[in-house]
């Protein structure tokens, strides 16, 4: 297990406020929320999780090591009670860190994403990455229309766009440690440990347009999380903090 610490963008002073970004994302993707929150007295940490971002790429990938590395994290800043906030990917990141080191959690919000088994299902978006030849490809926009081949919907492209950066001066490549992320994509899907719970105030937010917590989840969620609240987010789908960024930080604001 590496002793490499996660990076981050720290913003701001105050309560220690973590948020843990989804599968494929990175901690920036945050930045505008993160500001906001900054504003009314948190100190908000931007964490890129492993093979993501600014952060260390390794072979190892699975719920336990994004968990250890945020538990080192915390270690590395001296960080205690601090609310947690993961989005997808960093949602069930974040849930196992709290049923493990719940002395390091004051408060757990969790967006979009239930602590059940999800089937893969990121098979074209990694198809589409992985066309990306930087060989080839020279700028932003011949990127786009490559994956625009392989994902209509030109927010997602924009979305995964932002892990492009120069490598060099003429070349361009990806953040992503995206062969590990291929090779393991079925460690996204895997379930919260059925020993896992957590005892304190947990909010948990979905989409009205996401499908990533329907009502059968609502019972897997009280089983692990006794004191959960749900609140459905209006005119949003899974990228709910993104879609109605308002509604989304009224709405964590008002719980944290």
């Amino acid at each position: 297990m590496t002793n490499k610490i996660l990076h981050s963008n720290i913003i701001g002073e105050g309560i220690p406020f973590v948020i843990l970004h989804g599968f494929l994302g990175m901690g920036d993707n945050w930045k505008t929320l993160a500001k906001e929150f900054s504003s009314i007295g948190f100190q908000v940490h931007l964490v890129d999780q492993r093979n993501h971002g600014r952060s260390f790429w390794s072979n190892d990938f699975s719920y336990e090591f994004l968990a250890e590395d945020l538990k080192k994290y915390c270690e590395a800043y001296h960080l205690k009670e601090i609310i947690l906030l993961g989005h997808s990917m960093g949602g069930k990141t974040a849930m196992l860190f709290a049923s493990l080191y719940p002395n390091l959690v004051s408060k757990l919000l969790v967006a979009d994403i239930s602590p059940r088994f999800y089937p893969v299902h990121h098979e074209v978006i990694l198809e589409g990455l992985s066309a990306l030849n930087f060989d080839e490809i020279k700028n932003r926009g011949e990127a786009e229309d490559v994956l625009s081949h392989y994902i209509p919907e030109k927010s997602i492209r924009q979305f995964l766009l932002k892990n492009l950066y120069w490598k060099e001066k003429d070349r361009l490549a990806l953040r992503l440690n995206l062969s590990v992320l291929k090779q393991e994509v079925a460690e996204i899907g895997e379930p919260l440990p059925t020993f896992a719970t957590f005892e304190k105030d947990t909010l948990f937010l979905r989409g009205d347009r996401s499908e990533y917590i329907g009502i059968e989840d609502e019972t897997i969620i009280s089983n692990h999380f006794p004191k959960a609240k749900i609140v459905t987010i209006a005119n949003a789908g899974h990228w709910l903090h993104a879609e109605n960024p308002k509604a989304f930080f009224d709405a964590v604001i008002k719980f944290a």
